[in-house]
């Protein structure tokens, strides 16, 4: 192969020394170099610009995003493994972004998905390539505490007010995040068809808003369960101040604790930190918790292919992840003969929540700075647009699984009762 004869093109600069020249020189190496980073990716529509204000987009493109390099170490780093090193100096301000995060993060995604690197195909077990920590009884409570502990202040912040880290369901595509916080859980109880003095168990409770909409709007017995101290101790205060105790339970223990029946057993979020090694183990916690009338709902990010996250996210954001695919969530039903009611997907309910949360984040990034640094509001800008990104072109899905035991006849006929919008039953 050819080497490229270096470029003459210097971008006016100042300088104390030959060496910071040299080094800030762009050579005809670094310009093929960088083509070639576009060819690996499939050639989007994606302008590059070197740290000399060199300019490179892929032939008859008229690109609406970019990416500045800053030096030919993260352009070197792009090259040898993208997934993992963009994050990093993005994090680190060697790679800045021009045109929008999440749309440059969008046109990217879907080149990638083209190119024979990077396209998806289903892997076995591909939950467990690059992850410091599988999901274990240990393992979850590093991984937990890693993503969630990390201050209430700060999802305070971007959240809405009950503090539901979870796909919200818009009914109205202009309703408040709020609203439609408020509008997913009324989904979640009207699919579980939940009346007064029923039970319920849930599974990864969050920050409690769930247990309690349950209790007070539904008259539900809820008990909650979850690792993550500082959410339950969130919980507690809310319950307390809002008369709950005694309908509302937190329990600071992981699923695999869950003891007694119930009418009805919900995990809204927590499916994708369990792992497929795990989820036959959650069924028989399922199976030994629901009465012979009982109602379950599973609420998950999920994807179409068995693959694993980007090593940067399971790095650096969220260690011990991986959205199932419906046929993997299959191990936490067929084994017990679980009948399954109901399948929606909110993929796209997902990408205008995620959308909600990054715009506040961005209005509160001062405050977040002070708690943090610049490398940390980088870091979870990335985190946010990317999700933003994944949800709108269709790499991740949203999975609402409803189902019971397989001699339940007391089912409704129809799908009325979950898609009207009638609030309180």
């Amino acid at each position: 192969m050819k080497v490229p004869k270096p470029s003459t093109c210097v971008a006016p600069f100042s300088c104390n020394s030959r060496k910071e020249a040299i080094g800030r020189r762009v050579y005809g190496t670094d310009t093929w170099l960088a083509r070639r980073f576009l060819q690996t990716i499939g050639d989007p529509p994606l302008l590059v610009t070197l740290w000399d204000d060199t300019k490179i987009a892929p032939p008859g493109s008229t690109p609406a995003v970019g990416m500045i390099i800053r030096d030919r170490g993260a352009l070197l780093r792009l090259l040898s493994n993208p997934q993992l090193h963009f994050g990093d100096d993005y994090c680190t301000g060697r790679i800045e972004i021009e045109g929008g995060l999440a749309q440059f993060m969008e046109t990217v995604y879907r080149a990638m998905g083209q190119t024979p690197r990077f396209r998806r195909t289903s892997e076995p077990a591909a939950y467990r390539r690059h992850q410091p920590h599988l999901n274990s009884l240990e393992g979850s409570r590093q991984n937990i505490h890693h993503h969630y502990d990390i201050g209430n202040d700060f999802y305070r912040l971007w959240l809405d007010d009950e503090m539901l880290y979870t796909c919200a369901y818009f009914p109205d595509p202009n309703a408040s995040l709020e609203a439609a916080q408020i509008a997913k859980m009324d989904l979640v109880c009207r699919k579980l068809c939940l009346r007064p003095g029923q039970t319920v168990v849930e599974a990864g409770c969050g920050w409690g808003a769930l247990a309690r909409h349950m209790a007070r709007h539904y008259g539900a017995i809820v008990k909650a369960y979850n690792i993550s101290h500082e959410q339950i101790a969130y919980s507690r205060e809310r319950a307390k101040l809002e008369g709950l105790e005694g309908r509302v339970e937190y329990v600071e223990d992981d699923y695999r604790a869950i003891a007694g029946t119930y009418d009805a057993f919900v995990s809204v979020g927590m499916l994708e930190h369990v792992g497929p090694d795990h989820y036959q183990e959650l069924g028989g916690v399922i199976e030994r918790s629901l009465t012979e009338q009982g109602l379950g709902l599973i609420h998950t990010i999920g994807q179409n292919v068995a693959a694993p996250l980007s090593p940067w996210f399971l790095k650096r954001i969220f260690p011990g992840s991986y959205p199932p695919t419906l046929r993997e969530m299959m191990a936490l039903f067929e084994p017990f003969e679980f009948t399954i009611l109901d399948v929606e997907n909110l993929r796209l309910h997902y990408a205008k929540t995620c959308e909600n949360w990054l715009d506040r984040f961005e209005q509160n990034r001062d405050q977040i700075r002070e708690m943090f640094d610049e490398r940390f509001i980088r870091a979870w800008r990335l985190y946010l647009s990317g999700c933003v990104a994944n949800f709108s072109i269709g790499e991740l899905q949203l999975f609402q699984v409803v189902f019971s035991r397989p001699g339940n006849n007391r089912i409704h006929l129809t799908r009325s009762h979950m898609i009207a919008d009638t609030g309180v039953p």
